[in-house]
């Protein structure tokens, strides 16, 4: 019988085939239980650890701490934390073990998710570290295809952008290695996706293109846009002559030959315009409201609730 084998949710390489089957089914069941999952982790207490700025993850985490019954506490940003005075990240995480059950961190140095993890006794769950990995952003990009197309294999699926610091872009490309599909990436020659990462598609024998091209996303049946990050460059000029590299609007998404959803992990800025926002197949609203049902399910697993 299975048994989910990780007690932290560190990256996108940890996960088997199974497991990903098991997250996504026991995150349908949390859906389909609609109020009836509050009470689940009644008595548990998240630790909020967000030390980049986040909207939807860190309120999403909590949003899903607080509809499971369970408590929240928090800190954002250094300044409000024992860090801005010189305490180390190792020492931070042994206080919080100590008011936590559960913690959820975001740090700008990748890697620090582990450190993290390393110090304490108790789950701890990385909701982003630097140009690292995003790993449960991953996991709700995952359900939104299977949700929104009805299955994970056989799809062709286009990612769009800034390939390179993407964390998100990271993550799900591991993901979905574990599935049939093909992939295109579509980025600036600057932008393209790390050899690491090509590497392993290799390695599991994954289909996959490198387009400059950005109409080659109108034959896919998924488009992944993503924002040029204007917080990964450490030179401001070359952000600002590749930030406008890809554009998607209203016209462009209409002239695809297929019907291409479009997703996108949100904060957007110029590369997908508000015209899309209300055509059918523009998902990234929905694939953002799906990521309080995923950390939900999520939450339940690491702290050992079996599926209800």
């Amino acid at each position: 019988m299975y048994s989910f084998p990780h007690v932290h949710i560190l990256d996108s390489d940890q996960f088997s085939h199974e497991d990903l089957d098991y997250i996504m089914r026991y995150t349908q069941r949390i859906e389909e239980m609609g109020k009836d999952v509050f009470g689940l982790l009644e008595g548990n207490v998240l630790a909020s650890l967000f030390f980049e700025s986040s909207t939807r993850t860190r309120l999403s985490f909590e949003t899903a701490m607080n509809r499971l019954a369970g408590r929240v506490v928090s800190t954002v940003g250094f300044q409000f934390s024992s860090i801005s005075k010189g305490e180390t990240l190792y020492d931070t995480m042994k206080m919080i073990e100590a008011y936590a059950d559960i913690a959820v961190i975001r740090h700008p140095v990748e890697g620090s998710s582990r450190i993290a993890a390393a110090a304490v006794n108790i789950p701890v769950i990385n909701a982003g570290d630097g140009a690292g990995q995003h790993p449960t952003q991953a996991l709700l990009d995952l359900y939104t295809i299977f949700k929104e197309k009805g299955k994970l294999q056989g799809l062709k699926i286009a990612f769009v952008g800034d390939l390179k610091f993407g964390r998100t872009i990271h993550s799900l490309v591991k993901l979905l290695a574990h599935y049939d599909v093909e992939m295109i990436f579509i980025s600036p020659v600057d932008l393209a996706l790390p050899e690491s990462y090509r590497k392993d598609l290799r390695k599991h024998g994954v289909t996959f293109e490198e387009e400059e091209d950005i109409k080659a996303l109108w034959d896919c049946d998924v488009a992944y846009i993503t924002r040029i990050q204007e917080e990964r460059f450490v030179d401001r000029s070359e952000y600002q002559r590749l930030k406008d590299s890809y554009a998607i609007n209203r016209a462009f998404v209409l002239a695809s030959r297929k019907p291409t959803l479009i997703m996108h992990p949100l904060p957007r800025v110029s590369e997908l315009s508000t015209d899309v926002d209300d055509l059918p197949n523009a998902a990234y609203f929905r694939q953002a409201a799906y990521g309080v049902i995923v950390r939900m399910a999520l939450l339940c697993i690491c702290m050992g609730k079996e599926m209800p």
